[in-house]
């Protein structure tokens, strides 16, 4: 076996996904720790097939493989991809994403076995970070994940079609016990290409699978206020980028479907690590009370902020605007990143150190 397959699914972007391959031939193969990858390319229901303009082998002498799929299946044409992989990991790339620079052989290789995947350092064309993800929730192009565990637990879930299907996935590998890893030791471009893009329809699916995420594992005492949390932080950006009536759509359906989400709630230690808490009570809270800070301000607020500010005042640490301590608003690690460049001082729960932690406890 390979060490490293990688895996693009792809439809009616043939431009994004020639760029991306002339990335791929480019690179020097020894990143990819000394044997060639494989590209899988999966070609979902274009209307003009991939197979007519994709070379088999790129300019550095990867081979490229394409299938093609005579119906669109979103992001679980991934799974496609996985089941003929030949890797031990998979890397998973967008039609319009590649990777940059980094070790990316010794980097899975010295992954300890209870590392189901990590996620790398994802730069935009401006050369901030892509949004998204938490501590332990990859964002999905630009990250590797061991293959015979997405194999495992059966990959991705088709019915979420796209967005929020790496939510899922990683909640299934923290339930077994399992760990997802952050690094800026592998990174990649994301071009993020605009065609095929749809406000108003990517809103609707965030919120449909959102909300089925929290339903299918958040623990009992926490589903309510989960539930709102998310309704009410997808509202004002509906409202921001006037598309309400796509909100409303969303609304109707998460009524329509969620009693048919199967309940699997995760014990209180997987979903703090899911959630982020874990992190910020490590990376955050630790090194405040140990230096007696009691006030911080939040900077650079963003997703998971409810998270971070509920952590800080349980352990008696106000929020307050004007408080000299800073704490990083956010629990993306793009985001993280991009606030930490600009402000060193601040705290912030980037875990970078999470692939050489030992195993993780409290199952």
């Amino acid at each position: 076996m390979s060490l490293i397959s990688i895996i693009i699914p792809t439809r009616d972007r043939s431009e994004a996904l020639s760029c991306t391959l002339d990335a791929l031939g480019a690179l020097p193969v020894s990143i990819f720790g000394g044997d060639a990858p494989e590209v899988r390319i999966i070609d979902n229901a274009s209307a003009t097939p991939v197979s007519e303009s994709v070379s088999p082998r790129l300019t550095n002498g990867i081979r490229v493989h394409v299938e093609r799929l005579e119906t669109n299946r979103g992001a679980a044409a991934r799974n496609l991809g996985a089941d003929a992989a030949s890797g031990e990991w998979l890397l998973m790339l967008d039609d319009d994403s590649s990777p940059v620079d980094g070790d990316f052989g010794a980097v899975l290789r010295d992954a300890p076995d209870d590392v189901a995947a990590i996620g790398g350092e994802i730069l935009l064309p401006d050369g901030t970070h892509e949004a998204g993800g938490l501590p332990e929730v990859i964002v999905g192009c630009g990250c590797a994940i061991r293959r015979d565990l997405f194999l495992e637990v059966g990959g991705y879930d088709p019915s979420f079609e796209y967005y929020v299907e790496e939510y899922d996935l990683c909640a299934r590998f923290l339930m077994m016990g399992l760990r997802v890893a952050q690094t800026s030791a592998i990174r990649f471009e994301h071009r993020k290409v605009a065609s095929g893009r749809d406000f108003a329809g990517i809103l609707r699916r965030l919120v449909r699978n959102n909300a089925w995420v929290l339903q299918r594992y958040a623990p009992d005492d926490q589903l309510h206020e989960s539930m709102a949390a998310m309704l009410g932080r997808y509202r004002a950006i509906a409202i921001r980028e006037d598309v309400t009536d796509a909100f409303d759509g969303a609304l109707e359906a998460v009524d329509a479907t969620l009693a048919r989400q199967v309940r699997r709630p995760m014990n209180d230690a997987a979903w703090d690590r899911f959630t982020g808490a874990r992190a910020v009570r490590e990376r955050v809270l630790r090194p405040l009370l140990e230096c007696g800070v009691d006030a911080v301000q939040l900077v650079r607020v963003g997703k998971g902020a409810d998270v971070i500010e509920r952590e800080l005042l349980g352990a008696g640490i106000a929020v307050r605007s004007d408080a000299e301590a800073r704490v990083i608003g956010t629990l993306s690690p793009g985001p993280m990143l991009d606030a930490m460049s600009e402000d060193p001082e601040a705290v912030a729960a980037w875990a970078e150190e999470a692939i050489a932690e030992g195993p993780s406890t409290g199952y």
